[in-house]
């Protein structure tokens, strides 16, 4: 035995039980639809319509195919193979959207990073993937992802193809990709997985979604039909594209399914998508509450005119009513809440709603099969009305994470039930209210940290004894991270512990907000406390100190 050879490949699987594929196939949910089948029909349908647009690039839905079509098969020519997966770390760009279309068409598995992951998450991602490819940017942000590339080939031998968009230096080049179109794959198998997303990484790193084309595909078909999205739309991915509230709720893929166009913003900020939402005359976006608020600011003084924008989302985290308000009142269109899980159930306030239902729920659920639980600690339901833990499976969530047993043991229950993380009050009519996460979870500006992941890094600083890392109330991000740091002997500052966090090779959003010495950690009665029970008693114990809301 070759003990340098790699490890076997841990299959892609996703399944349901067969009564409960049955049952989604004659429901019309799953209609055996792929995402290459989807493109190619899509291409013929509207060959001359705009696709997608980003910077000076114009693409048609023809010319898309075709660029898809070029990348995929120079990526087999490079020597990929169907079924390999490859790590995608790119920014709003048309390459973004071609380069994912290209390895759909090669039969290849997209893997999503996020632009703001560094080496410590990518590696992960590779590592946890088993991915032989790596397509990034050459710079973004005043960050060189060649740097990065080369420090992961360093680290992970299985990394053996690198391609980058821009100038690739010494690794291969997007730009130059070429292959026999006529040696791509046939379409996949519906059931198949299409792609593995990233979860938000309630306790530790980010775990690895599988979605199929049939779940995937549905999912999107039906956000279309609940957001208003025709061939007539015009959709802003204006939130990171590998994210999935832009990728399908409805998205870019929900747009490109309904034969509308896509524009690409470069940036969330009202500087760089107001001048977009003017010139392409875009009527929906989907945002994260702060930058919805951000907007709303905005749109008093902007030159630009936004009056083609038919639907505001916001999602990610929750929208508070008085914000709601604000955003209706500042942008003049209708606003949309959001409520989903790369891992599945979305929910949409739908868009005639009352008022009142838009501004204080953040909607119900996609599908009539969108089976949803909510429990108490022990697992039994709660009264009507009341608050708990979100429970739910369908058609489009999954029923366990890829090569993960632990976190599937945790996550999942026996009969298929996804334990959200979620604690929420359902209405009458099937509607939810957000009302915080069961773990030690902080949702900032929508992006998820694990306060175990940071806290762990904290603890490596030779000064630092013990930290716990709390979620806090923030105006503006919804929540912020604030780090208890015991010290040993004199405290480091909190600049250079965050300057060390940053330096561990995380995402910048991930480096606490705020940091807080201390002299100890309370505990119970017996001197044993639980990890999540401190970070509560911190939390509680410093509002009521500072009198800050909560």
């Amino acid at each position: 035995m070759n003990e340098s050879a790699s490890p076997a490949l841990v299959p892609l699987r996703q399944s349901w039980p067969p009564a409960l594929v049955a049952r989604y196939r004659a429901a019309g949910y799953w209609r055996g639809e792929t995402l290459p089948g989807v493109l190619r029909e899509r291409a013929t349908r509207f060959a001359d319509d705009i696709a997608v647009v980003g910077g000076e690039v114009r693409l048609s839905y023809a010319a898309l195919w075709q660029e898809a079509g070029r990348i995929g098969a120079g990526l087999l020519a490079r020597g990929l193979v169907p079924g390999d997966r490859v790590v995608v770390q790119l920014g709003n760009t048309p390459a973004f959207v071609t380069v994912v279309c290209g390895l759909f068409r090669a039969g290849l598995i997209p893997v999503y990073a996020l632009p703001a992951h560094r080496i410590t998450e990518v590696r992960h991602v590779l590592d946890k993937a088993q991915a032989r490819g790596y397509i990034a940017a050459d710079r973004q942000d005043g960050f060189d992802y060649r740097v990065l590339a080369r420090e992961l080939q360093a680290l992970l031998p299985a990394l053996q193809h690198v391609l980058i968009v821009g100038d690739a230096a010494e690794f291969g080049a997007v730009d130059s990709l070429q292959g026999d179109a006529a040696l791509l794959p046939p379409d996949p198998d519906p059931q198949s997985v299409a792609f593995l997303q990233l979860s938000g990484g309630s306790t530790g790193l980010s775990k690895l979604i599988p979605r199929t084309h049939d779940d995937y595909i549905y999912s999107f078909r039906a956000s279309n039909e609940i957001c208003g999205i025709t061939r007539d739309s015009v959709y802003m991915v204006a939130l990171p594209a590998a994210h999935n509230f832009p990728m399908s709720s409805p998205g870019f893929l929900g747009a490109l399914y309904a034969g509308a166009r896509v524009v690409m913003s470069p940036g969330p900020g009202p500087d760089a998508a107001f001048p977009l939402i003017a010139r392409e005359r875009v009527t929906c976006v989907g945002l994260v509450p702060p930058l919805a608020l951000l907007w709303a600011q905005a749109a008093a003084a902007t030159a630009h005119d936004l009056g083609s924008l038919q639907v505001l989302q916001v999602g990610g985290a929750k929208l508070v009513p008085e914000a709601a308000r604000r955003v209706i009142d500042s942008l003049g269109c209708r606003l949309q809440q959001v409520f989903g899980m790369a891992e599945g159930l979305v929910n949409y306030t739908r868009l005639h709603d009352p008022l009142d239902v838009v501004v204080g729920t953040q909607g119900r659920p996609i599908s009539p099969d969108d089976e949803v639980l909510v429990v108490d600690d022990h697992g039994h339901p709660v009264a009507e009305g009341g608050i708990g833990h979100l429970l739910t499976r369908g058609p489009y969530t999954i029923r366990a994470y890829h090569n993960d047993p632990a976190a599937n043991a945790r996550s999942f229950t026996e009969d298929g039930y996804y334990r959200t993380g979620d604690m929420v009050q359902q209405l009458p009519g099937g509607y939810l209210v957000v009302r915080g996460r069961a773990g030690d979870h902080i949702n900032r500006a929508g992006e998820k940290i694990s306060a175990e992941e940071i806290e762990d890094h904290l603890l490596a600083h030779a000064e630092v004894f013990d930290a716990a890392v709390v979620s806090m109330p923030d105006a503006f991000l919804g929540e912020r991270s604030c780090a208890f740091v015991i010290a040993h002997g004199t405290p480091p500052t909190a600049a250079s512990l965050k300057a060390w966090v940053r330096g561990r090779g995380l995402a910048a959003f991930k480096v606490p907000d705020q940091v807080v010495f201390v002299e100890a950690f309370g505990t119970t009665a017996v001197g044993k406390i639980s990890r999540r029970e401190l970070r509560a008693q911190l939390r509680e114990r410093y509002l009521e100190q500072t009198g800050e809301p909560r």
